[in-house]
């Protein structure tokens, strides 16, 4: 079965698994899906991530992260949808709960957290908000 929105299926599966209450969860690999994951471990929402290859088949195993029992990603957001895109210039780029969550940003020069992109003053995709 061929995913249509593969970042959407991720966040998906880390969000039922957390509610859950699970360790770890698998997606599929892409090299956007570790991009993605790639900002979520660098800011502390996820622990880790490790990719393993069967035959010709990625899969992504994503380590979820708890503090005192609860999840660390109190809620995660698919933004901008393949049916409905929604583009953001870096000085327009919203603060999520007034620094406390992050935008992942999808730019011309890879993915970054809404803060980075800022930065760099680079706009783009903002693909999902999480906090």
């Amino acid at each position: 079965m061929k995913i249509t929105d593969p970042i959407g299926d991720m966040i998906t599966r880390i969000r039922n698994g957390q509610m859950r209450g699970l360790k770890k969860v698998s997606v599929p690999g892409s090299k956007l899906r570790k991009a993605v994951l790639d900002v979520l471990q660098k800011e502390g929402f996820i622990q880790e991530y490790t990719v393993s290859k069967d035959k010709s088949f990625e899969t992504i195993e994503i380590n979820l992260k708890y503090m005192y029992g609860d999840p660390v990603i109190k809620e995660i957001e698919r933004v901008s949808r393949p049916g409905r895109r929604i583009y953001s210039r870096s000085e327009s780029i919203q603060k999520i709960q007034n620094g406390l969550g992050i935008s992942i940003i999808s730019t011309s020069k890879g993915i970054f957290s809404d803060n980075e992109a800022r930065e760099k003053k680079l706009g783009g995709e903002v693909l999902c908000k999480v906090s």
